[in-house]
């Protein structure tokens, strides 16, 4: 099936802030949208790894947001399958009604992967439509994704601190991280949704470390967080519990109206820092008006301050 259609309801969960819903949770409809196109063709997510050892990996997710979602939102999510080769690509709308209007809400591309179980089961022959897109091992993508995400080069640490070989002369944030069973699927690797985990969590510590954490800006100017865009590219594998080192770095302050950031994931192996993920993330920051809307500020001195890493050091660490 080349187009599907399916109607969702963004989680409770994801209704941080009043009623609205966080890109992270956002990304999750889109995720679920694509595992509906995939029951809808007649290949489930579960089915095709218990019948033919093939796991389901969304190993590229570039969203952007156009319309913000509430609680109580029914979306109508449109997946269109995309021709090309290596990874299955889709591309998911999601559109909202308005003022009795329906509204396109958000726009994502992303890129499917169905990995080779490892375990060493008994398993059907792989049906032949998904060929094409089965792979040993989730590993760098193309080329014409590369190009566009930029190359990540593994980093020698010898008797270096990774941390600080991350953020050395840098306007970004390092994090280490234990990977825990709950952000892993197919009983070892680290999922699409854990890494979105990860890219909500990093800046949550990069503000707080720069002294204008999101429950300062709450409590002081009614300010939160908005995002726009992102996206995440697997580069490779983590597994469970191994440490994961996530290093934020600011790239470009626009018009003290947002900013984007890059997200880059490694972990420690043989001495080499090897790279699993790499990722975007736009933010503005909006004023709540009351309990349903909100509109976009420009920044002050204080979180262009925090932003740009003139407020304090260049660099932060965490370890968790």
């Amino acid at each position: 099936m080349t187009t599907t259609t399916v109607s969702l309801r963004p989680r409770y969960e994801g209704s941080n802030i009043c009623t609205w819903i966080g890109f992270k949770h956002v990304n999750y409809m889109v995720e679920e949208a694509v595992l509906d196109h995939l029951r809808q063709s007649g290949f489930p997510a579960g089915a095709l790894y218990e019948r033919f050892g093939l796991c389901t990996d969304i190993t590229d997710l570039d969203t952007k947001i156009l319309t913000a979602f509430h609680i109580d939102d029914l979306a109508q999510a449109t997946v269109k399958r995309v021709d090309g080769e290596g990874p299955l690509q889709l591309v998911v709308e999601l559109t909202v009604e308005r003022d009795g209007k329906t509204v396109k809400a958000v726009k994502s591309k992303v890129s499917v992967s169905f990995r080779l179980d490892p375990h060493g089961f008994d398993a059907e022959p792989v049906p032949a439509e998904l060929l094409p897109h089965v792979v040993d091992a989730i590993g760098a993508p193309g080329a014409a994704v590369l190009d566009k995400v930029g190359a990540v080069e593994p980093v020698k640490v010898g008797d270096a601190d990774p941390l600080d070989l991350l953020t050395a002369g840098k306007n970004a944030f390092a994090w280490a991280w234990r990977i825990p069973y709950f952000y892993c699927h197919f009983t070892e690797r680290v999922q699409m949704s854990g890494y979105l985990r990860q890219m909500e969590e990093i800046l949550d510590l990069f503000v707080e470390d720069r002294g204008a954490s999101i429950k300062t800006l709450l409590d002081e100017q009614n300010w939160i967080p908005v995002v726009p865009k992102s996206r995440i590219t697997f580069l490779g594998e983590a597994n469970m519990e191994e440490t994961l080192y996530t290093v934020f770095t600011v790239e470009e302050v626009f018009k003290r109206y947002t900013f984007t950031a890059r997200m880059d994931c490694y972990v420690l192996r043989d001495g080499e820092l090897v790279p699993t993920a790499t990722g975007r993330i736009t933010h503005g920051w909006a004023v709540i008006e009351n309990r349903k809307d909100w509109s976009l500020v420009d920044f002050d001195d204080r979180l262009i301050g925090a932003i740009t890493g003139k407020a304090g050091s260049l660099s932060g660490r965490g370890v968790s």
